[in-house]
């Protein structure tokens, strides 16, 4: 054993210089266990992605909810329609049943 550890050291003392493999040791330290690791890196990734992910379907519904803010503006009948669907106001002498699907199954 001690040959081959001998062989090894001769081997690594002739292609690679002690400051070599220092500062290979504190690039890898950096790389993988710093403050800036490559594993913080791909989770703040994917924290960012998904945040714009999100960011994006808010958007969407803020652009949903202002185009019906003008259309209720503009259109009477949408207006009725609904008022009469969201909060269930009705018109006199009339009546309304609200059904609620159970998620009970019996």
């Amino acid at each position: 054993m001690s040959s081959r550890f001998s062989d090894f050291k001769t081997w690594l003392g002739r292609f690679l210089s002690p400051w070599t493999i220092v500062c290979l040791a504190v690039v890898a330290f950096v790389m993988f266990y710093g403050d800036n690791s490559v594993f913080d890196s791909i989770d703040q990734d994917r924290t960012v992605d998904s945040l714009r992910a999100e960011l994006a379907a808010i958007r969407d519904s803020t652009e949903h909810y202002r185009r019906l803010n003008e259309r209720l503006t503009s259109d009477p009948e949408l207006m009725e329609q609904v008022v009469r669907e969201q909060y269930g106001m009705k018109r006199p002498h009339e009546d309304v049943y609200n059904f609620v699907e159970s998620t009970d199954n019996r």
